[in-house]
């Protein structure tokens, strides 16, 4: 199956440019979002090295961020760079869970691969990887049982229907979950 992040700017924008004013753009380097600088302008997810999985990620961000947040550059969030202290790793782990459980999802609903990102390559490396794996695989389970944002469903309901993936999700994401490896115990992700 091709992947094209033109695909995804597509989607995306024809999703969500008229009713939240936000469109996604190609970047080239690291990723970022910016609110509208204006009233009745428009605010932009950019992703980085027009990578698919990098927009897929971004737009996950964008899907979680609240009203308020989605004002606030880069939804207002700390971020450190790669080479964190253990620290800091735990810290960025604990707000990536839910982003990359919705990347996930809507990776499979793509047909595309998903690579969990601990991102952290010059410094201590995960923090708890195992752990990690296991709250994103928890929390990807906990939307797709109770349901996902309103925008992050959109999305992926549209990734479905434009890769035709509606009928095979099931079965893709039961693979997907053995690949990354067996849920060893269920974890409450509370929302923020």
């Amino acid at each position: 199956m091709n992947h094209n992040p033109d695909d995804l700017i597509m989607l995306f924008n024809d999703l969500f440019r008229e009713n939240h004013r936000t469109v996604l753009v190609r970047g080239s380097d690291e990723p970022e979002y910016l609110p509208a600088s204006e009233a009745g302008g428009v605010a932009q997810i950019i992703f980085a090295h027009g990578y698919y999985a990098s927009a897929l990620h971004e737009i996950s961000h964008w899907c979680i961020a609240g009203e308020y947040r989605r004002t606030l550059r880069d939804y207002g969030y700390w971020y450190c760079p790669d080479g964190r202290s253990t620290a800091q790793q735990q810290a960025f782990e604990q707000v990536e869970v839910k982003p990359q459980a919705l990347e996930w999802l809507f990776s499979v609903a793509a047909g595309a691969r998903f690579h969990i990102s601990v991102d952290n390559l010059s410094g201590d490396g995960a923090a708890d990887e195992a752990g990690f794996r296991r709250k994103v695989r928890a929390q990807a389970n906990s939307y797709l049982e109770h349901g996902m944002p309103a925008r992050a469903r959109a999305f992926f309901d549209t990734l479905r229907s434009f890769y035709g993936t509606g009928d095979t999700f099931e079965h893709a994401w039961q693979e997907e979950s053995r690949r990354l490896g067996p849920l060893s115990f269920t974890t409450n992700i509370k929302e923020d």
